[in-house]
């Protein structure tokens, strides 16, 4: 098992002053401090950053990748030095069966621009920007939200990075489906990829052909690399934002369209495919893949839908009968949520649920 990154060297990094270290002895100091020793080819790798009070939450999200997923799984858990020690000790008793390692880090940024990243949209969201910087020896990296939770193999989006064109660095799902509701074709002040924007709650990246990348920009004729870019684009940016990192995305890829991957909907559910009614075609033929609970519907009554699954995926004990103890009391629950308008298509929650629930059975039968 990996073992806990020491944050000794991270923090006695940041107090150097900015004209001792600038950003390019920032990078290189970090890519020295080789800490991973990965192998691309042999395990998926999957990111998370957890600030304030999003243990719980993320936990469950790691659950629900464990659960379906075939191949073996690394962890990078960003998260504030006052959780980690909480994150071991969740995560050292759960029973991996040799196919799941993690690693902690601390939250970083450039020093001589940590306060602006930090207070940028929520605490800590703008790490996920600096993820290709950091794991310089990650080749390819699934990036969630902590409120994301698993419907299927982690493999089935991993699978995602062979159908990329050589110009592809990344994939994200739309915004929105239906422009009518969407925020950034009636609300953006800044320019925004395709018709209603993309969201980065789930984003699969090949990191070395982001940091190979020289990106098209509105700032300079001259192209810039992913370290050269993400300052310039803040600072002029920053007061037309709303929505931090992911506004930052949108503009890059805005420019850089050719570099995008573009998932279907079922990939990254949210609440907006189906408060106003079901606007996600996918989900509706083959059920949610990954559901997104963000606007924090797992934790209040305004979504009893999404709060039902992320309840059934908490409470569930590794090893249980994930048919008579997961699917069957979340259908009942479900049900329940039928004078909602989520609620009204509540199969679509559980649709991709059962199938997967079926082929991990079939798997361990023909495994004997």
């Amino acid at each position: 098992r990996c073992k806990n990154l020491s944050v000794s060297f991270w923090n006695s990094y940041w107090m150097l002053p900015s004209d001792v270290c600038g950003m390019n002895c920032f990078w290189e100091a970090a890519f020295r401090y080789d800490y991973m020793k990965t192998h691309p080819s042999e395990k998926m790798h999957l990111a998370v950053v957890a600030c304030g009070e999003r243990l719980e939450e993320t936990v469950t999200m790691l659950r629900s990748a464990i659960i379906f997923s075939i191949k073996p799984l690394q962890f990078h858990i960003f998260a504030e030095d006052q959780l980690h020690k909480s994150f071991k000790d969740i995560l050292d008793d759960f029973p991996y069966e040799g196919k799941v390692n993690y690693t902690l880090y601390p939250i970083t940024f450039p020093t001589e621009s940590a306060a602006e990243w930090k207070k940028l949209f929520k605490p800590c969201a703008s790490q996920r920007l600096f993820l290709p910087l950091i794991l310089k020896n990650v080749d390819s990296l699934l990036y969630v939200d902590t409120d994301i939770l698993f419907l299927r193999p982690v493999d089935d989006i991993w699978s995602f990075l062979r159908k990329f064109n050589s110009s592809q660095i990344a994939a994200m799902a739309p915004e929105h489906e239906e422009p009518r509701i969407g925020w950034y074709n009636r609300f953006a002040r800044h320019p925004f990829y395709g018709v209603t924007g993309i969201n980065s709650g789930v984003m699969l990246m090949n990191m070395t052909r982001i940091r190979r990348k020289y990106f098209k920009n509105d700032m300079t004729t001259v192209r810039l690399q992913w370290g050269e870019i993400l300052m310039p684009l803040l600072k002029k940016y920053k007061l037309n934002i709303t929505w931090g990192d992911q506004d930052l995305l949108n503009i890059m890829f805005f420019h850089n369209p050719e570099s995008l991957y573009v998932f279907p909907c079922q990939w990254n559910y949210r609440p907006d495919h189906c408060i106003y009614g079901s606007n996600c075609k996918e989900a509706e033929e083959e059920g949610i893949f990954i559901l997104h609970g963000n606007r924090g519907v797992y934790h209040d009554d305004k979504q009893p839908t999404f709060r039902a699954v992320y309840e059934a995926i908490k409470n569930y004990s590794f090893g249980d009968d994930l048919v008579h103890s997961l699917l069957q009391p979340l259908e009942l629950e479900l049900q329940k949520t039928m004078h909602t308008y989520c609620g009204r298509v509540y199969k679509v929650f559980i649709k991709q649920l059962t199938k997967s629930i079926r082929d991990l059975y079939d798997r361990r039968s023909k495994g004997r």
